[in-house]
């Protein structure tokens, strides 16, 4: 049996159905993400309603809509007609996942939802289906083929609704204004909420353990003064304490290959003139874009007046757990 033959066929099926999905997009979503968009700037929030796999497809939806700004809560089918359905109020929006459209413990919910002034968005492969017809948005996600080889287990219908679930997520979120920093107040752990909420004065090495150095300083002092702070890079500055340039352990070793004699070189013909910078006040995930970006090992810190206030060291972001 060839194992990676029959995966590649999975893949194939499923890519095949998610292209599929993408044309089929048109004014229904649009109308989708509105009535989603209107709900929560009104305070409202989402209900999301599945049964099955698509109840395990919809609990995460739930949850991606939740940490991107949405509200939005997983009603259980089998306790709704039991109390749960007090989590369902005025104004709200259902989501309602359902492959064929006619999932019995489903429709058994719908009379009740009904007599809330809520809106249904039914995703279901069957626009004459149930649930459809009840809907006041239906988006399509019939599938042609399930990836299964007995076309039995659901895996294509699956992956297509957690893909129109995501781009419901991912439009709602630029539709709404919702930004980094909001993100971060919904992740305040791990490395999302420390590369997202910490500040760069918060990660940065501070000034007394920066190598500061005069533009009159000989490479060979330079390196002292690195040394002495166990710092691969060092902050030239003016009288006025302005940042005039860097010199890193990089360059040392650059010039070092074409002058023997560097040590008694001053440091100002050799240093990076407008060094990177980030401002001490900026998020901490600015400094790993800024790191990446400009594939630079050391960054200078700056205060308002451009001053050189701290460094950072990339070495130090696996130690604070920001790589």
């Amino acid at each position: 049996m060839d194992y990676l033959e029959k995966a590649a066929r999975v893949l194939d099926i499923e890519i095949f159905e998610l292209k599929r999905l993408r044309e089929r997009l048109g004014e229904n979503f649009a109308r989708a993400i509105e009535l989603i968009k209107e709900a929560v700037d009104a305070r409202g929030k989402v209900v999301v309603l599945g049964v099955g796999k698509s109840g395990h497809i919809g609990a995460k939806i739930a949850a991606t809509l939740t940490s991107t700004g949405s509200p939005a809560v997983v009603l259980d089918s089998s306790n709704a007609l039991h109390g749960d359905l007090g989590m369902v109020a005025d104004g709200d929006v259902v989501l309602a996942l359902s492959a064929s459209g006619e999932t019995e413990e489903l429709l058994r919910i719908l009379p009740a939802i009904a007599r809330f002034q809520v809106r249904i968005i039914a995703f279901c492969g069957d626009p004459k289906s149930t649930l459809a017809q009840s809907a006041h948005v239906f988006l399509d996600v019939n599938v042609e083929q399930e990836a299964c080889p007995l076309n039995l287990a659901p895996t294509s219908s699956t992956t297509v609704m957690l893909a129109l679930g995501d781009s419901l997520a991912m439009v709602l979120l630029e539709a709404r204004g919702f930004n980094k920093e909001d993100f971060a107040k919904f992740h305040p752990a791990g490395l999302i909420g420390r590369s997202l909420l910490m500040r760069v004065h918060q990660i940065m090495r501070p000034r007394e353990s920066m190598a500061i150095v005069s533009t009159n300083t000989t490479i060979r002092d330079v390196l002292k003064a690195m040394t002495s702070v166990r710092a691969g890079a060092a902050v030239i500055a003016g009288e006025d304490r302005q940042l005039l340039g860097v010199f890193t352990h990089g360059d040392f070793v650059r010039n070092f290959q074409a002058d023997s004699k560097i040590g008694e070189r001053l440091v100002a013909d050799l240093m990076t003139l407008n060094p990177v910078t980030v401002h001490k006040d900026k998020l901490a995930v600015e400094v790993l874009n800024l790191l990446e970006r400009h594939r630079i090992d050391d960054l200078v810190v700056v205060d308002d007046n451009s001053v050189p206030v701290g460094i950072v060291d990339s070495q130090d972001l696996t130690r604070l757990k920001l790589l």
